[in-house]
C-alpha cells in the first residue's frame, strides 16, 4: 500500500508543480512520505545574471519559516533549564529593551500573544507604502543582528495586554533571539546551528547574508505585480542578514529533515515534542478554506471539523523569497517549497494540499 500511495503522489505532484513552474515558480519542491523522499525537483534559475539553474542542492532563504528554528531552539534551552518559557521575558532582554512590559512572558513571545508592537506591522492596510516608509527612515543594511531591530518597536504602544489574543508578531521573535544569545553566550546563528541544525541533521543550513559570496545560494528576484517576469534582485529590498524572525538559508532536504526530527522526538524529546506540536491559541475566529487556524510555538495548525490537526507548518514571504514547510500527520507527508521569486509558493502549496489529501 505504501508503494502504491507514493506512486500516486508522484503522479499527482508532477503536473501540479510543472504548471506552477510554467506560471513563474522558480525553486525546489521536496515531498517526503513516512520520512522518505518521494519527489524532489528544481525549476528556474538560481542566478539569472549568470544563467545558473536551481538544483536540489541549492540553498534558499526561507523568510519566516525560520521562526520554527527559533522556537525549537527556545524549547531545547527550556528542556536544559537555561530558560523558563513561563517566566517574564524582560530579565532576558533588559539590556536591549529595559521598557518591555514585565507581564510579557517567553510563552507570549513564542505564541504571538504578547501584544507588543511589531518592528513592521505586516497586517497594515497599505503594507507596501508602510514598508517603503520604514526602509526610507531605517536603511535595511543596518539591520544585521537581532538587537538592531529593537529600536524599531521598543518605544511604540502595545496593541493589547499580554495573553489577551493572537496577533502575528515578528518583534517577539526578535526578542527571543536576543534571549537565546544571552542564555547561550553565542551569536544567534551559532546557537541555532548548535541546538537545532546540528541535531536535526541539517548540514546545509545557516544564516548567510545577501551580500556574502557563498556558493550554492539562490539569488532572490522581485516580479511585476501582473506578471512572472523578474525585474531585479532583492539585494536592496529586504533585510541583509537572517534574524530570529526570519532569513535562514536551507535546502529542501534540510527542511524535510527538520520536520522529521521535530515530530519524531529526536530534536526535543517526547514531552517537549508533544508541547511543540500542540496548538496553543486561535489565530482567528472564522474558518478559512474550511479550517480552524491556530498557532503554537512557531507553527501554524489547520484543524478539521473534529478538532484533528490536518496540517502544521509555517509560511515564509519576503521580497525575492517564497517558502513553505508543511506536515500532514494523518498522511505522514512532508512538503518543502523553496522559491526565489516573490509570492511564487502560495498557490503551489494549496494545490499540493489537495493532492496530499486526495492521494
Amino acid at each position: 500500500m505504501t508503494r502504491d500511495r507514493e506512486d500516486r503522489l508522484r503522479a499527482a505532484i508532477r503536473p501540479v508543480v510543472e504548471k506552477a513552474a510554467a506560471d513563474g515558480f522558480s525553486g525546489v519542491l521536496g515531498v517526503a512520505h513516512q520520512g522518505s523522499m518521494v519527489f524532489e525537483n528544481a525549476y528556474g534559475r538560481a542566478s539569472r545574471r549568470w544563467s545558473i539553474d536551481n538544483t536540489a542542492a541549492t540553498r534558499f532563504r526561507v523568510a519566516s519559516v525560520s521562526k520554527v528554528f527559533t522556537a525549537a531552539t527556545v524549547l531545547r534551552l527550556a528542556r536544559d533549564g537555561a530558560v523558563d518559557i513561563e517566566a517574564p521575558l524582560l530579565p532576558y532582554v533588559d539590556h536591549v529593551h529595559p521598557s518591555l512590559d514585565a507581564r510579557v512572558t517567553v510563552r507570549h513571545a513564542l505564541t504571538m500573544t504578547s501584544g507588543i508592537a511589531d518592528w513592521f506591522e505586516e497586517d497594515s492596510a497599505d503594507w507596501e507604502a508602510e514598508w517603503a516608509r520604514l526602509t526610507a527612515e531605517h536603511p535595511l543594511y543596518l539591520l544585521r543582528g537581532n538587537a538592531d531591530y529593537v529600536p524599531l518597536f521598543a518605544g511604540r504602544p502595545a496593541h493589547f495586554a499580554p495573553g489577551e489574543r493572537y496577533k502575528y508578531n515578528g518583534a517577539g521573535y526578535i526578542l527571543l533571539g536576543v534571549m537565546i544569545e544571552k542564555a547561550t553566550g553565542l551569536a544567534f546563528a551559532e546557537a541555532v546551528a548548535r541546538h537545532v541544525f546540528g541535531p536535526a541533521g541539517m548540514r546545509h543550513s545557516g544564516f548567510a547574508a545577501l551580500n556574502e559570496a557563498e556558493p550554492g545560494l539562490a539569488e532572490g528576484y522581485l516580479t511585476a505585480a501582473d506578471s512572472a517576469t523578474a525585474l531585479r534582485t532583492n539585494l536592496y529590498s529586504t533585510t541583509p542578514c537572517g534574524a530570529a524572525d526570519g532569513g535562514a538559508t536551507c535546502t529542501s532536504s534540510d527542511l524535510l529533515a527538520f520536520a522529521r526530527a521535530l515530530r519524531s522526538g529526536r530534536l526535543l524529546g517526547d514531552e517537549d515534542t508533544r508541547l511543540a506540536l500542540t496548538p496553543q491559541i486561535a489565530e482567528r475566529e472564522e474558518k478559512v478554506r474550511g479550517y480552524r487556524w491556530m498557532y503554537g510555538f512557531g507553527l501554524t495548525f489547520l484543524l478539521g471539523d473534529d478538532g484533528e490537526v490536518v496540517r502544521w507548518g509555517h509560511t515564509g514571504e519576503e521580497d525575492g523569497v517564497s517558502a513553505r514547510l508543511y506536515h500532514y500527520p494523518a498522511e505522514d507527508v512532508d512538503i518543502a517549497i523553496l522559491g526565489n521569486v516573490s509570492w511564487s509558493a502560495g498557490d503551489l502549496g494549496w494545490a499540493l494540499h489537495e493532492v496530499v489529501l486526495d492521494a
